[in-house]
């Protein structure tokens, strides 16, 4: 299995380095304000709107991913909590006269 992940990272390798190659006319960048980049080669300005995309969707889950720690944490903190009480109601090994089963308190009746 390790094999085929790495052969499938050199496939995808090599279809972007041959994928840059066949790019890399000089292209005219035009931004606001009629501000123009001549001769910026076409790869660049694709790689460069790669990365703005990236780093634009991880900001945009930094909310949702912090949203989703808090609630893990909230729930490890009541876990514990419900454990610490579960821990506490549990007679201890020593004391066998508290613990009663439920049959003798009321028992079965047949269906």
């Amino acid at each position: 299995m390790r094999y085929l992940v790495w052969v499938l990272r050199l496939l995808v390798f090599v279809i972007v380095l041959l994928f840059a190659l066949k790019n890399t006319e000089p292209v005219q960048v035009s931004f606001f304000a009629e501000h123009i980049i001549q001769d910026v080669p076409l790869i660049v300005v694709m790689l460069a709107a790669f990365i703005l995309g990236l780093v634009l969707g991880l900001l945009l889950m930094v909310g949702a991913v912090m949203r989703r720690r808090r609630e893990v944490n909230r729930l490890r903190r009541e876990m514990d909590r419900l454990q610490d009480r579960l821990e506490q109601a549990q007679p201890s090994p020593g004391n066998t006269a508290a613990a009663v089963a439920p049959e003798t308190v009321a028992p079965l009746a047949p269906l």
